[in-house]
């Protein structure tokens, strides 16, 4: 079994990040397999959980992004994963992806006829499976407490049953680079044994995490050069060292053609492979399709949305997705942006589906409030972008941060040019806290509001004092505004200013919400914390409705 690894060309490498172009020119080439796995490995991570709703969702997100292949879970493990394959059935709808099921191989010494794991692998009906095998030495003889030989017959036993019922069999070889450098010989087994019986995929895995590029890439060419003519060789790379997709992608040099990962490198520990990283790079860097083509500007929506579904927000400053990604603070080079705006950006931020954003603070000058007003959309003449800088850098002295609070910063260079908001007019908000028995607290909030020449007044009750007061303004407005409804609060942060003044601080708020399209950051800054967190809210409803979907 040999075969000569192909690595990317220079002329492709090349080609890829050669010129800034909106739609890069990936026909004709070289498909690299992606391979999800945040139905799976995403939901092990801490905080994070979905239901069999979610995970339908999530998967038809993945489809619509156009990743090869979607696990959806192990079936027969517990009754959320039983029921999202009964009803994978019949409600997906799947038109790019496969759905997989994932599974192990048989137990030591048992049988595949009566092995209840391979069974449910079968009667997800699915037509591709995923089992996890044992291809350290050190696994076989400790954990599973069998013999080497066992091990190797538990693979190939697990592939040919599998195989013979007529599903395409990957196989994960876990903890794969730790067993090829203890004991090469038998990792080298394992994987003939699968090859031998049918499989179709050999996933090297690095399920530890730690493992560095350049023995990812010369493990990989040997495995390549031994077996890569009659199987295609995948990798699944955990984020233990910081290194898992720069690991995914010395595995593609040295001839892995199928990559695993979760959107957003959700995962347990540190991590999984992040795939938003690496799919990027693939198409962006390597000049490899990664995606169907013309899929690859959906890549930021599709991140944000299931972080939406995950309740796991985007790291900002996460590669190609993050909304910092192409962000500038604009200083000295403001006007060079302006100019050559590709001289500060790598890739043009719309080839993924980002934009490129200017960040404000006190120190922004005419031409950078210029550069934010053009990028939001707002018409300024020099009285206006005068007034901003002024309401700047006193708010900012004060202790408002608009670096941080972007949906604020547009709400007031709109008003400076000129806007008020019309959708309503607050004419009081009382909050109440009482200590109720057995020690609990509760908390009500009355809201006085005018929507054009109405007035309402609603009370509502809240597990906090800025909860009972959204929920109070919400039962005011929903009736007017239906579109309250997609928007909730995703991050709420205070901040002490000014710790000397102890409890007499100022203190900062600032509130994140989305509408699922949309993210936004609004700030508050009051001695009051009631008052902060108020303004704060109060400008995060008024930004929602300003961009609330037709």
């Amino acid at each position: 079994m040999s075969s000569t690894t192909d690595t990317p060309t220079t002329d492709r490498a090349t080609h890829a990040i050669s010129d800034h172009q909106s739609v890069i020119d990936l026909a004709g080439a070289e498909h690299v397999e992606v391979f999800d796995t945040t139905l799976r490995d995403g939901l092990q991570v801490e905080g994070v959980s979905a239901t069999v709703e979610d995970k339908l969702r999530i998967a038809e997100q993945l489809d619509h992004l156009g990743v090869d292949f979607i696990e959806g879970g192990w079936p027969g493990a517990n009754p959320k994963d039983i029921e999202f394959f009964q009803r994978a059935v019949t409600e997906l709808n799947l038109n790019a992806s496969t759905l997989v099921a994932f599974g192990s191989t048989r137990r030591p010494r048992g049988k595949v006829d009566d092995d209840a794991t391979l069974r449910n692998l079968l009667d997800a009906q699915t037509s591709a499976v995923c089992i996890v095998a044992k291809s350290w030495d050190y696994h076989v003889l400790e954990a599973l407490q069998t013999t080497l030989d066992e091990g190797e017959a538990m693979v190939a036993d697990s592939v040919a049953f599998l195989h013979g019922a007529g599903r395409r069999v990957l196989v994960d070889m876990e903890h794969f680079f730790d067993g090829f450098k203890a004991n090469p010989e038998f990792a080298l087994r394992i994987l003939e044994a699968a090859i031998v019986k049918g499989a179709s995929h050999l996933v090297l895995c690095d399920t530890n995490g730690g493992s560095l590029p350049h023995e990812i890439e010369q493990i990989v060419s040997t495995v390549h050069a031994h077996v890569g003519g009659d199987v295609t060789i995948g990798i699944h790379c955990h984020d233990d060292t910081g290194c898992a997709v720069a690991n995914s992608l010395a595995a593609v040099r040295g001839g892995a053609r199928h990559v695993q990962g979760t959107l957003n490198g959700l995962g347990e520990r540190t991590g999984n492979a992040n795939l938003t990283t690496i799919i990027g790079n693939l198409e962006l860097k390597l000049g490899y399709r990664a995606l169907p083509l013309g899929n690859l500007p959906r890549l930021t929506a599709v991140s944000h949305h299931v972080a939406e579904l995950l309740n796991r927000s985007v790291n900002p400053q996460a590669p190609y997705v993050g909304s910092s990604a192409f962000a500038h603070k604009a200083g000295l080079h403001v006007s060079a942006i302006a100019r050559a705006k590709d001289a500060y950006e790598h890739v043009e931020p719309e080839s993924v589906g980002n934009g490129t954003r200017f960040v404000v603070s006190e120190m922004a000058g005419r031409a950078t409030i210029q550069m934010k007003a053009d990028e939001i959309g707002i018409e300024m003449d020099g009285a206006a972008i005068n007034q901003v800088i002024d309401d700047l850098k006193r708010l900012e002295h004060e202790g408002y941060h608009f670096e941080a609070a972007d949906g604020s910063l547009e709400l007031l260079m709109r008003r400076a040019a000129g806007w008020t908001q019309d959708f309503f007019t607050v004419e009081s908000m009382r909050v109440i806290t009482d200590e109720l028995p057995g020690g609990e607290f509760g908390t009500e909030a009355t809201v006085k509001v005018w929507v054009g020449d109405e007035r309402h007044v609603f009370i509502a009750e809240g597990n906090g004092p800025v909860n009972a007061i959204d929920t109070a303004l919400r039962k005011a407005l929903v009736k007017y505004y239906p579109s309250l409804e997609k928007i909730h609060l995703t991050d709420f942060t205070v901040r002490i200013l000014d710790g000397g003044q102890a409890t007499g601080a100022v203190t900062r708020v600032l509130l994140s919400a989305t509408n699922g399209a949309r993210d936004w950051t609004t700030i508050g800054v009051s001695a009051n914390v009631i008052e902060a967190s108020w303004r704060a809210l109060e400008e995060s409803i008024t930004y929602g409705l300003l961009h609330a979907p037709a």
